[in-house]
């Protein structure tokens, strides 16, 4: 029996208001294990096709599902988002808390874990990217590079069926890249990762598309 794909969106289309459709009968699909990436121009779309999978922009036409079911209400989005992971390409819009460990441990404590199951939870993100020394520094003190692979944290520790990742490698040093790569090499969650960086995808994805037309398609380097 074929597996239940995690994320679907079906004929997509999508237009900013006073400007051309820039999407146009799009279609994509996400399964479990799957590992995408998306390599694309500025201005194409591809941040805003991640805000359309999470709820943030609504289509003018399509729909987006969830584990096999329309998403359709506020609770719906709720839901997936609780099982989706995103990394922003901003990490100074997920980071909200004193503490590395604080901001780590939010997700887990929102969905209702202990406290003390939300603090092992957070340091065994922690410690999956080398950053456990971390875990007491004040998050608005830390350097770019750490901002983000703390952003990617508080998004493992959720243990979620699904990443969204957008630019992750951007800004990082050589060190920080090896430590996100062999992250996302040893999590089981199905992912699409949005890069500029042709080297990266090839490290972390086994299929990559482009936005061509107002739509998804497969493309090699």
């Amino acid at each position: 029996m074929p597996e239940t794909t995690i994320l679907a969106l079906s004929r997509i289309y999508f237009a900013y208001p006073q400007e051309r459709l820039l999407f146009e009968d799009l279609n994509f699909s996400l399964r479990p294990g799957e590992r995408l990436g998306l390599f694309a121009p500025n201005g194409s779309g591809k941040s805003t096709l991640l805000r359309l999978m999470i709820g943030l922009e609504k289509p003018r036409q399509g729909e987006v599902s969830f584990q096999g079911e329309l998403v359709a209400n506020d609770a719906g989005w709720l839901n997936l988002r609780r099982k989706v992971g995103v990394v922003l390409q901003y990490a100074e819009d997920q980071l909200f808390c004193p503490t590395v460990l604080d901001d780590v441990a939010f997700g887990p404590l929102n969905l209702g874990v202990g406290r003390e199951a939300a603090g092992d939870a957070a340091l065994r993100a922690l410690q999956a990217l080398e950053l456990e020394e971390l875990a007491p520094r004040l998050t608005h003190k830390l350097s770019g590079g750490e901002k983000k692979l703390v952003a990617l944290a508080t998004v493992l520790a959720m243990n979620p069926e699904a990443l969204l990742l957008d630019e992750p490698a951007a800004g990082l040093d050589g060190t920080a890249e090896a430590k996100l790569v062999d992250a996302l090499q040893t999590s089981p969650a199905a992912r699409l990762v949005i890069s500029h960086d042709r080297e990266f995808l090839r490290k972390t994805t086994d299929q990559v598309m482009t936005i061509a037309s107002g739509r998804l398609e497969a493309i090699s380097f």
